[in-house]
């Protein structure tokens, strides 16, 4: 190994981003996973139907009730939750594998999904995105008005909820300049990679050479 080998994580890292409909999160995660092939994005179950555009395998697994019950009762989701008359849920495969090949899982989930996931596994970093106004809240959520079901009010009241658990997540950004969130966001994650549980690959490699060298010169190790 030379001095100036790059220390790479090797540890799987769980991010989650949550926000109130209309924060921006799903963009900035977009963003994330194309700027870093380290990234792997989670794709959720849900029971909703697709809008226009979305893929099923890409965007969402689209699954009915029946289905998303079954998943339940077998203890499938690492977390799921109900959000808007729909249940959203991450299958513990997903984690399972990106965590297997020392990725980063990116879960684009609601406020109560991300608590789900801390619970079970504390080291998961929790990135609370916020409007950076009323006003830009608003906007935003206009542009969804055309989606069958949507309900101003209804959206408003729940990012009331969500906002109250923003001082419990572990980082908040403001999205107000989508480069700057993304920027802060991936700081955020170089910072998680370099936890000594992100690293520990190379410290037991390092650990291995000095013992090596140690040995080799015929000098006692303590």
């Amino acid at each position: 190994m030379s001095g100036n080998e790059e220390v790479k994580a090797t540890g799987g890292i769980l991010l989650v981003l949550s926000a109130p409909t209309g924060g921006g999160k799903t963009t900035i995660a977009h963003r994330l996973v194309k700027e870093d092939p380290r990234i792997r994005f989670s794709v959720s179950h849900t029971t909703r139907r697709p809008r226009p555009g979305e893929r099923e395998g890409v965007d969402y697994h689209f699954v009915d009730d029946a289905a998303f019950s079954a998943m339940v009762e077998a203890g499938e989701f690492l977390e799921w939750a109900q959000v808007h008359n729909h249940r959203y849920g991450t299958h513990r495969s997903q984690r399972d594998d990106a965590i297997g090949h020392g990725e980063t899982l990116l879960l684009d989930i609601d406020v109560q999904g991300g608590l789900q996931v801390k619970r079970a596994d504390p080291g998961a970093v929790l990135v609370f995105i916020l409007p950076p106004s009323l006003d830009v809240l608003l906007d935003r959520l206009g542009r969804r008005s055309e989606e069958p079901g949507f309900d101003l009010p209804t959206r408003l009241r729940s990012a009331l909820k969500e906002l109250e658990s923003a001082s419990v997540y572990d980082y908040n950004v403001l999205n107000g300049d989508l480069d700057t969130a993304v920027r802060q966001v991936r700081s955020i994650l170089e910072a998680a990679r370099l936890r000594p549980s992100g690293i520990s690959g190379y410290a037991h490699r390092l650990n291995e050479e000095i013992a090596l060298w140690l040995r080799s010169h015929d000098v006692h190790r303590f």
